[in-house]
């Protein structure tokens, strides 16, 4: 079995990142997880996930030319396999996204849930890649109108290519925020329930700075509790590993949005 997710947004600073290791973590404890940075141009799991020293990322992948096998690039790390992406400039432009669909295919064919942390923006090929290529999307937003306005527009995207929508999950939460009328407004619009409120807590500040995912560096913080409640809430679906991968390499891509 195995589902593809797209951590989505629509902006940036709405806590992806975080978020990604987070359900990865909390999700592993039943599924076996795999975690991709697939944003490849502002790429930053490997800080959170304590892999900045590693030799092969998914740039190395993406590389024509590259003699990296895909194993190469996938690290065990908190209960999870996680592929990290590398922050050079000159690797980013030689990375073909188009390369990237085989990676997820061979990816899914060994894990039971696929978590993709997506870029920011829908600008580009690479960027809309993650959204197109998942079975589902999760949004992960801020308590605000203007953010709740641009993950719609990210669901939009993803239903024009059949993507669907796991959720929204609202991030970094302050207590006078009034979200109970974003998440009222939330349901009417998405397709996916509200998963959880993620309060801000600085718990997860921390753990950034620690280099660890937030589970991992605070587990019964306010936020780590809500990312395990958003966790249990995903229905995760089993679709059958070889066809998931074949769909993945013959996915058609837009160049843009």
């Amino acid at each position: 079995m195995v589902e593809a997710f797209a951590v989505a947004s629509g902006k940036g600073g709405t806590g992806k990142t975080t978020s990604t290791l987070s359900l990865g973590m909390a999700l592993a404890e039943e599924y076996d997880v795999t975690v991709v940075d697939a944003d490849t141009g502002m790429a930053n799991l490997l800080f959170h996930a304590g892999l900045t020293d590693v030799e092969t990322t998914l740039h190395d992948l993406l590389i024509e030319g590259s003699d990296a096998a895909v194993e190469d690039a996938v690290y065990e790390q908190f209960g999870m396999r996680v592929v990290p992406c590398g922050t050079s400039l000159s690797a980013f432009e030689r990375a073909d996204p188009d390369r990237l669909q085989d990676v997820v295919a061979e990816l899914a064919s060994k894990t039971d849930v696929l978590l993709l942390d997506s870029p920011a923006a829908l600008g580009s090929k690479s960027a809309i890649l993650p959204i197109v290529l998942a079975d589902r999307i999760v949004v992960v937003l801020q308590p605000t109108i203007p953010s709740l306005s641009d993950g719609l527009k990210v669901q939009e995207y993803a239903r024009s290519y059949g993507t669907g929508t796991a959720g929204v999950l609202f991030n970094k939460v302050h207590a006078d925020e009034n979200v109970a009328a974003i998440a009222e407004k939330s349901e009417r619009y998405f397709d996916g329930p509200t998963l959880a409120k993620v309060p801000d807590d600085d718990a997860a500040r921390a753990a950034r700075q620690a280099g660890k995912p937030l589970l991992a560096h605070a587990p019964e913080s306010p936020a780590a509790r809500a990312y395990r409640d958003a966790a249990a809430s995903l229905d995760v679906r089993s679709g059958e590993s070889t066809a998931v991968a074949e769909r993945f390499r013959s996915a058609v891509i837009p160049d843009s949005p």
